[in-house]
């Protein structure tokens, strides 16, 4: 059962912020309308902001457990947005002083995402059609 715990821990803080991205993409879609992507843009920089305030309150804190690690950043975060995982490995790698490996890593994941969509799109609608 122990092995168990990190899973679970990381499963409740996913449904926690999935339940708060729904809660802001019904919010901006009310407020601002579907002609913009708010709702996603909001969380994408709200979790990056909370994703910097807690990696540095816990690079700061060694004594904070695991599972609340777990929790908060794969967890709540990871349900929230996964954008902010995203920023907080490019920031890492921008800090290490790898910046070529970081421009790698923020090019690539960004053009590559978006071309993966389009290939499963498009795969897709090949079958479909």
């Amino acid at each position: 059962m122990q092995s168990l715990w990190p899973y679970l821990v990381v499963f409740i803080g996913g449904g926690v912020g999935s339940a708060a991205r729904h809660g802001v993409n019904r919010a901006a879609l009310h407020l601002i309308g579907p002609g913009f992507p708010a709702g996603t843009m909001a969380v994408n920089i709200a979790g990056c902001f909370i994703m910097g305030l807690i990696a540095g309150l816990f690079a700061f804190n060694t004594e904070a457990p695991q599972w609340l690690r777990l929790c908060l950043m794969t967890g709540v975060l990871g349900g929230f947005t996964t954008f902010s995982a995203f920023a907080l490995d490019a920031s890492l790698l921008y800090e290490r002083g790898d910046l070529a490996i970081a421009a790698v890593y923020v090019l690539g994941s960004v053009v590559l995402s978006i071309a993966a969509l389009f290939a499963g799109l498009a795969i897709i609608r090949a079958i479909v059609q």
